[in-house]
C-alpha cells in the first residue's frame, strides 16, 4: 500500500511556519519564477514564500552562491532555500537537497551554488533528487526549477524525510572563490561579485586583511583596483565625499571598492576577475 504523504494542514494554524525562500537568475520579465511559485502553492499551499532574489546575473553560479551564503542565517530554522542558477540544466549534473546542522535546508543543482551556504551551515546529510514521486510527471530538460526543484522544496517543507528523495550524496560540488596570496608587501585577491550599486566585492576577508596589516605595524595601507587606481580604507560609504572612491568592509565582511553616490564598476571599468591588491605604504 502506498505510504501517505505528510500534510501541511496541521501546520497551517501555526504562527512559526518557516518559509520557502527562492533565489534564481530568472529575473522578473518572464514567467519562470511565477510558475515555480504555482507548483509550490499546489503542493504546499500553507507554505510562506519569500523571494530572496531573482536578480542573480545570468548563469553566474558564484554570485548566486554568495547571495545564498549571505542570507541563510537570517531566516528561521527549517527554512527551505530553493536556489536555481543552473547553466548545466539537463546535463549529468545532479539535483540535490541538503540538510544542515544549523537547520537550513537547501535545494538546487549540485554545481556549487549551494556550497558556500552549506559549508557555513555545516552539511548534515545530502541526497540526490531522483525519486519520480517527488517531481512533476513530465520533466523538461531545460526547466528543472519548475519540474524538479520546486516540487522537492514543497515536499521537503511538508515533512517528507530527506532520505525519501533519493540516494545519499557524499561528494557535493564545491565552489572555489579563488586564492588570496601574500607577496612581500602586497595582499592579492580579485573581485568576485558586483552588486546593484556597482560596488566591487573582492575575495579578501577582513581576517586576511587584518592579519596582513598586523605584519607591518605603524604602516598605512592603500588598495589598488585593476592596474592603476588606488583608494584608501574607509569605515562607511558616507565617510567619503560625493564621487570619491574608497575601500571598506561591507555586510559581506569582504573588502570592497565603492564610489560614493556612483558605481565603482563603471568608474574603474571593473568586474568579476579584476585584480584587487592591498599595498603597504613605504
Amino acid at each position: 500500500m502506498e505510504d501517505k504523504l505528510p500534510s501541511d494542514r496541521a501546520k497551517a494554524t501555526r504562527k512559526d511556519l518557516p518559509p520557502i525562500a527562492l533565489l534564481s537568475d530568472f529575473g522578473s520579465r518572464d514567467h519562470y519564477v511565477g510558475v515555480m511559485k504555482g507548483v509550490i502553492a499546489g503542493l504546499a499551499p500553507s507554505a510562506p514564500i519569500i523571494d530572496l532574489t531573482h536578480g542573480v546575473p545570468a548563469q553566474c553560479v558564484t554570485a548566486g552562491a554568495l547571495a545564498l551564503r549571505e542570507s541563510w542565517r537570517f531566516f528561521p530554522r527549517r527554512t527551505v532555500f530553493l536556489a536555481v542558477v543552473d547553466p548545466g540544466v539537463g546535463t549529468a549534473r545532479r539535483a540535490v537537497a541538503i540538510e544542515t546542522a544549523a537547520g537550513a535546508r537547501l535545494v538546487g543543482p549540485d554545481n556549487g551554488v549551494l556550497w558556500l551556504a552549506a559549508e557555513q551551515a555545516k552539511v548534515k546529510r545530502a541526497v540526490e533528487l531522483d525519486a519520480p514521486r517527488y517531481r512533476l510527471a513530465r520533466v523538461c530538460d531545460t526547466f528543472h526549477g519548475r519540474d524538479v526543484f520546486a516540487p522537492a522544496a514543497a515536499y521537503l517543507w511538508r515533512g517528507v524525510a530527506l532520505r525519501a528523495f533519493g540516494p545519499a550524496v557524499a561528494d557535493l560540488a564545491r565552489l572555489d572563490l579563488g586564492a588570496v596570496e601574500q607577496r612581500a608587501r602586497r595582499l592579492c585577491g580579485a573581485v568576485i561579485y558586483v552588486d546593484h550599486f556597482g560596488n566591487l566585492i573582492s575575495n579578501i576577508t577582513r581576517e586576511q586583511f587584518e592579519d596582513f596589516a598586523a605584519r607591518f605595524p605603524g604602516r598605512g595601507v592603500s588598495i589598488k583596483i585593476g592596474a592603476r587606481a588606488r583608494v584608501r580604507l574607509a569605515r562607511t560609504y558616507a565617510q567619503s565625499a560625493a564621487g570619491a572612491a574608497m575601500a571598506l568592509f561591507g555586510s559581506f565582511e569582504l573588502l570592497e571598492i565603492a564610489v560614493r553616490d556612483a558605481s565603482a564598476a563603471r568608474r574603474f571599468h571593473a568586474g568579476a576577475g579584476t585584480a584587487v591588491e592591498v599595498n603597504i605604504d613605504r
